[in-house]
């Protein structure tokens, strides 16, 4: 990782712990008003776990449902660099698609990721696959459905990591819809990762 990804990525980190302290003082309902505005990523300890997985992977096809401001698109888009694969990223608002793009540019990756900006639901049946390394951190009720499109497409032995299984609070009753969904395929073998916010990390036989 070059010096001006890692200082991008430092940017962001300041940016999301800023953005925490206003968040604690916010009401649910304020904060439910408000979370468009704010950068809410996986963190560094999930990014370096994705950045090591696609690489080790040497995946061709990473898919990213929620890229959000970017964060996890720049991690997934290094390890693309590597592997000379390329980042499917599916977004629902063209500005946090904007901003992204604008710091992928920064850092001079831009040409190894693809932006889909619409609804995951309606984007994933257009994608061809085989997919081998998915990110999926978007709105929790949608883990659910999106995993049922992405599975047919999934190539033997990739990987699936899901955030957000252990916080927040309001998102734990869909998590646990979702393990219990990846769980009862028989071709599929899954864990819980005890990091950042808890990751589901799924492989399919």
């Amino acid at each position: 990782m070059d010096a001006t990804l890692e200082q991008i990525l430092s940017e962001y980190e300041h940016r999301a712990a800023e953005e925490s302290r206003v968040r604690d003082a916010l009401s649910p309902r304020e904060f439910s008003d408000r979370i468009d505005e704010f950068l809410i990523c996986v963190g560094p300890e999930t990014g370096r776990m994705m950045h090591l997985l696609v690489c080790g992977l040497q995946a061709q096809t990473i898919v990213e449902l929620g890229a959000s401001y970017g964060y996890s698109t720049l991690w997934l888009a290094d390890a693309a660099r590597s592997t000379g694969g390329k980042v499917h990223s599916l977004e629902l608002s063209q500005q946090k698609v904007d901003y992204a793009r604008s710091q992928l540019q920064r850092a001079g990756l831009d040409s190894f990721v693809e932006f889909h900006v619409g609804s995951a639901l309606d984007t994933l049946p257009q994608l061809p696959g085989p997919f081998d390394f998915v990110l999926v951190d978007l709105w929790k009720d949608l883990y659910s459905p999106c995993f049922e499109l992405l599975y047919p497409k999934l190539s033997k032995g990739a990987l699936v990591a899901a955030d957000n299984m252990l916080s927040p609070p309001t998102a734990v009753r869909h998590a646990q819809a979702y393990q219990r969904r990846v769980r009862a395929k028989g071709d599929m073998d899954s864990l819980l990762l005890p990091i950042g916010s808890g990751v589901e990390l799924s492989r399919k036989l």
